[in-house]
């Protein structure tokens, strides 16, 4: 994800922070300041960062059971409204998705669990119920907060935990594609009401959490839907075949001119011998050009290196090269030599033609 720094990794899986993490913290901390001063700014930082230690410890329940059906995790990145990892398959069963989905909200209940048994048998409920009041200490609030998130999260909203269990079962009837549009449009609706309690009084946290879920379960929709279209196809039946090429050595004037006269959003970098040096997008150029210290050469301003695949590949290689390495493009090369390309947009322009109607 762009915008995450890598601040460490926990059995095998990087752990990043996105950059509107700080804003959120700086926000927190500046909020308890005013009204409390020094003091209460760190103890909101401090409940704060215990808060996201156990939304860690939800995602590795993700994590540990995605692991026992052989699914890698590469990463968790950590937002102001949770955490996300991110799997390079889905579960390739409905009963294993539901399992992965619960399997997080399960480590929440867990932790609540713990803390209320620490805390002895005194009015329980109440204890949990502390979740907004400071003066209900921190490990009863901590408590409430976890059990919040357990329930929370098993609100139906694809791609929530909840709405994963329904996409699951849905899928059973109705196949992945069409359960995962179903429940995307099912979460999407929920995003909407959530969208309008943040506005009523429900607070900015909520807001968030609609636009992320309205997007994401978008995103994930067309991603399945993109997927189930590769399944059979190969990297030549998607490859850009008409394209302009720039060379290393070109001037940034050379890369502005064809940026002009061609609709290309991305130019492949050859080098003289024929192979694949990388691939200098529209929007790089641009801040190239923008900057103050112009790097003079196509070479300085490009991205590499490329993922390269074959002709023959299967498709589904190239979008997980894609969405692997996050590169601007996959190279498609034959002989050592570059013969086409593959870019996110594509795949996406190939799903929405592939669904549109064909008339009788």
């Amino acid at each position: 994800m762009t915008w995450s720094f890598l601040i460490g990794r926990i059995a095998g899986t990087e752990l990043r922070i996105h950059a509107t993490f700080f804003l959120l913290i700086a926000w927190i901390a500046a909020s308890a300041y005013v009204e409390g001063g020094t003091a209460a700014a760190l103890a909101s930082v401090g409940f704060v960062a215990a808060l996201f230690a156990c939304v860690v410890a939800h995602e590795f329940g993700h994590i540990l059971m995605a692991r026992r059906f052989g699914i890698r995790t590469p990463d968790i990145t950590l937002l102001p409204i949770g955490g996300l990892a991110r799997m390079d398959h889905l579960p390739e069963r409905p009963a294993q998705e539901v399992a992965v989905a619960l399997a997080g909200p399960a480590v929440n209940v867990a932790i609540w669990a713990a803390i209320m048994l620490g805390l002895g048998p005194e009015d329980p409920l109440a204890r949990a119920a502390a979740l907004q009041d400071p003066a209900g200490g921190f490990w009863a609030r901590l408590a409430g907060v976890n059990l919040f998130l357990a329930l929370f999260n098993l609100v139906p909203a694809f791609p929530m935990d909840g709405g994963r269990v329904l996409r699951a079962l849905l899928a059973t009837g109705l196949g992945r594609v069409r359960a995962t549009r179903l429940a995307a449009r099912i979460g999407q609706a929920i995003a909407f009401l959530f969208g309008i309690a943040g506005l009523m009084g429900g607070g900015p946290v909520l807001i968030l959490i609609a636009v992320f879920v309205f997007l994401a379960a978008g995103a994930e929709s067309a991603d399945v839907e993109m997927r189930a279209l590769a399944q059979d196809r190969r990297a030549r039946d998607a490859m850009i075949r008409d394209f302009r090429t720039l060379a290393p050595d070109h001037a940034l004037s050379v890369a502005a001119d064809a940026v002009i006269r061609t609709t290309q959003h991305e130019f492949p970098v050859v080098a003289a011998d024929g192979t694949l040096a990388g691939f200098l997008t529209r929007e790089a150029l641009i801040e190239a050009l923008a900057g103050r210290t112009a790097p003079a050469r196509v070479r300085e301003a490009m991205a590499a290196p490329i993922p390269t695949l074959a002709p023959g590949a299967p498709l589904l290689e190239v979008i997980g090269a894609l969405q692997a390495t996050r590169a601007p493009a996959v190279g498609i090369v034959e002989g050592g030599r570059l013969c086409g390309y593959v870019t996110v947009e594509n795949l996406g322009e190939m799903v929405m033609l592939s669904a549109r109607p064909t008339p009788d």
